[in-house]
C-alpha cells in the first residue's frame, strides 16, 4: 500500500472516496515495482495471530508511508471453544500451524529483514497458549509475542489514524475481534513532518467479548431478535463506564472509525458487492440509516442465506450477527452520525511503529510515539 501525505478521500459520507486513503494500493509484487526502496532496502513483516484470523503483511517503506509487497489472510478459528474449555484445541492448533507455515515461507521468499509477530486474545486466554507458542517456535522457527490489550488498542489506533477525517474533532475507534473488542477515544491526530500521522489516544477499553466468544455463548446460527438484543445488552453493560467517561462531553464533530471483519462485511453488504473488493471498502463512509438497513437485512436472513452471501460466506455466517450486536452496542453508547470503514488495523500499526523506530521517513521518523492516557 502506498502512503502519500495528505492523500485523503472526500469527506462527504454519502459519496464513495474519489482518491485512495494512505496505504490504499498494493504492489504488483514484482521486485522492481514501486519506489527505489522496493529493491535492496529493508523489508518488514507484521503478523497478527488472532482468535479468528491469521493475517500477514510484508511491506517496504515508500514515500511517506509504505508499499505492501505480499499479504496473507486465513480464517483459522484458533479460539474456537476456548471460552468453554479454557484451552486451544488440537484441531485449532493444526489450522494455525498450517497458516503460520505459509506466512513463514512468504517472509523467507520476500527476504524480510525485520518482523513483529503477535498473538492476541485466544493465546492470552488459553491455559496452553504459551505451550502453543513454544511449539510454533520449535517447529516453524517463528517467535510470537502475546501482547496485552493496551498494546492491541494502541496498534489498532496507529494503523487506522490515516483514515480519520482531518477536519474532525475526534474519533471513536473500534476493533471488533474474535475474542475481544477494543474501543479507543482519539483526539485530532498529530501531523508529522514525514510519515503517517500519530494517534492521540484520550482513553481506551478492551471488552471481553468478540464475535467468536459472543456467538458461542448466545448462538450464531438461528439468531432471533430476542437473542440479538440479549447480545447487545450484554455488550452495552460492558461499554457503559467507558461511555460515561468519554461520551458525556459531547460528540459534536466526532465520527466513528471501525476496523474488523464485521464492519468490512457490513460495508460489503451495503455496497452490494458480488465479491469482496478492498479498494471499495477501505475508507468508505456509512451513515446511521445505511447501517440500520444492513443490520435489518442480516437479521432477516436465514443461516443458509448468510452462507450464500458473497460478502459473508460459510466462514462468517455464524459470527456476523454477533459482530453486528457488538457494533450496535457501540453505536448506542456513542451516537455518531458517520462511520468510516477501515480494512486495516494491527498489522499496519506494527509496520508503522517499526518503520518509525527505524527512521524510515527521515526527520521525526524515530521520535514520534502514539500517546495513551
Amino acid at each position: 500500500m502506498s502512503g502519500e501525505a495528505g492523500d485523503y478521500p472526500g469527506l462527504d459520507p454519502q459519496r464513495a472516496p474519489q482518491t485512495r486513503p494512505p496505504w490504499g494500493r498494493r504492489s504488483s509484487g514484482r521486485p522492481d515495482a514501486g519506489s527505489g526502496n522496493d529493491r535492496g532496502g529493508p523489508t518488514y513483516a507484521a503478523l497478527d495471530l488472532g482468535t479468528n484470523n491469521c493475517r500477514l503483511l510484508v511491506a517496504r517503506p515508500a514515500g511517506d508511508g509504505f508499499r505492501v509487497v505480499d499479504a496473507f489472510s486465513r480464517i483459522i478459528r484458533l479460539g474456537e471453544g476456548v471460552s468453554a474449555s479454557g484451552r486451544l484445541s488440537e484441531a485449532a492448533i493444526e489450522r494455525a500451524m498450517e497458516a503460520l507455515a505459509i506466512c513463514r515461507n512468504k517472509m523467507k521468499n520476500r527476504g524480510v529483514t525485520r518482523t513483529r509477530l503477535i498473538a492476541t486474545e485466544a493465546c492470552r486466554a488459553a491455559s496452553n497458549g504459551d505451550e502453543f507458542l513454544a511449539r510454533v517456535a520449535d517447529e516453524l522457527g517463528l517467535s510470537l509475542e502475546i501482547i496485552d490489550r493496551e498494546t492491541e488498542a494502541t496498534l489498532a489506533a496507529t494503523g487506522c489514524t490515516p483514515l480519520m477525517d482531518p477536519q474532525a474533532e475526534g474519533v471513536v475507534l473500534f476493533d471488533i475481534g474474535g475474542g475481544s473488542s477494543e474501543l479507543v477515544r482519539l483526539d485530532r491526530s498529530h501531523a508529522t513532518l514525514r510519515g503517517p500521522p500519530v494517534p492521540q489516544m484520550r482513553g481506551w477499553i478492551s471488552l471481553a467479548n468478540g464475535v467468536v466468544t459472543l456467538a458461542e455463548r448466545h448462538g450464531g446460527i438461528n439468531v432471533t431478535r430476542e437473542i440479538y438484543e440479549n447480545m447487545v445488552a450484554e455488550v452495552s453493560a460492558q461499554i457503559a463506564p467507558f461511555a460515561r467517561d468519554h461520551g458525556s462531553d459531547g460528540l459534536c464533530g466526532v465520527h466513528m472509525l471501525g476496523t474488523s471483519g464485521t464492519v468490512t462485511t457490513i460495508a460489503g453488504v451495503h455496497l452490494n458487492l458480488k465479491r469482496y473488493d478492498r479498494n471499495r471498502v477501505d475508507g468508505c463512509w456509512m451513515n446511521d440509516t445505511e447501517i440500520d438497513a444492513v443490520h435489518e437485512k442480516l437479521l432477516s436472513m436465514s443461516y443458509d442465506e448468510r452462507m450464500a452471501s458473497p460478502c459473508i460466506g460459510p466462514e462468517r455466517a455464524d459470527l456476523v450477527l454477533a459482530g453486528c450486536a457488538i457494533l450496535e452496542a457501540i453505536r448506542r453508547a456513542f451516537p455518531c452520525p458517520r462511520l468510516r470503514v477501515a480494512d486495516r488495523g494491527l498489522r499496519e500499526g506494527m509496520l508503522v511503529q517499526m518503520m518509525r523506530d527505524d527512521g524510515a521517513w527521515g526527520e521525526w521518523g524515530g521520535n514520534d510515539q502514539a500517546s495513551a492516557s
